[in-house]
């Protein structure tokens, strides 16, 4: 079980998929990755991608973001998240999209929608981190002072840019590194 480190839901447990694809952020990792992501937080907009448990877009909603979009291709995931999202209370502000990010992504551009703080984590090993900050180039989905958040492994290297993105700071826990990303 999961917990919600911060803000209304503090304490909380929440449950995380049993499956050896998903890998729940630590708790000193992801307070560390709020702490950074704070200045952003109040009412924003956030999409959190291959989500698993939705641990990262509920943390963010209890911590004062306004809107979270769920998006993992896994319908077992996407159950969980909605138990989640019902136990925490914050189903009303929030949209579950079972698909591949690709198709999330592409969807959401075509109905306009823009964000504050976009979720990165996808399985490690599988060279999605470049694909899928390319993507978000194209698409251009994140509002012009928002922030992307990447999990990746720490022999997976992050660009230092790529496209109109920058990355402004980079974080080891062990193994896993957090990038960040900001437009240009």
């Amino acid at each position: 079980m999961l917990r919600i480190i911060g803000g209304t839901a503090r304490g909380i447990r929440i449950e995380a998929p049993s499956t050896d694809k998903t890998r729940p952020t630590l708790d000193r990792v992801k307070e560390s990755v709020f702490n950074i992501l704070m200045p952003y937080l109040p009412d924003a907009k956030v999409l959190d991608l291959f989500s698993g448990s939705g641990n990262l877009g509920i943390e963010a909603l209890s911590r004062g973001a306004s809107k979270s979009v769920f998006v993992d291709q896994s319908r077992f995931c996407t159950n969980i998240i909605r138990k989640n999202l019902e136990k925490v209370k914050f189903i009303d502000r929030a949209s579950i999209l079972t698909m591949t990010a690709e198709r999330a992504v592409s969807l959401l551009a075509g109905k306009g929608e823009k964000f504050d703080i976009i979720f990165l984590d996808p399985p490690y090993n599988m060279k999605f981190l470049t694909k899928t900050l390319q993507l978000l180039n194209d698409f251009d989905i994140i509002n012009k002072d928002g922030i992307i958040a990447c999990e990746h492994q720490k022999d997976e290297i992050a660009p230092d840019e790529l496209g109109r993105f920058v990355k402004v700071k980079s974080r080891s826990y062990g193994d896993t590194v957090y990038s960040f990303y900001e437009l240009t």
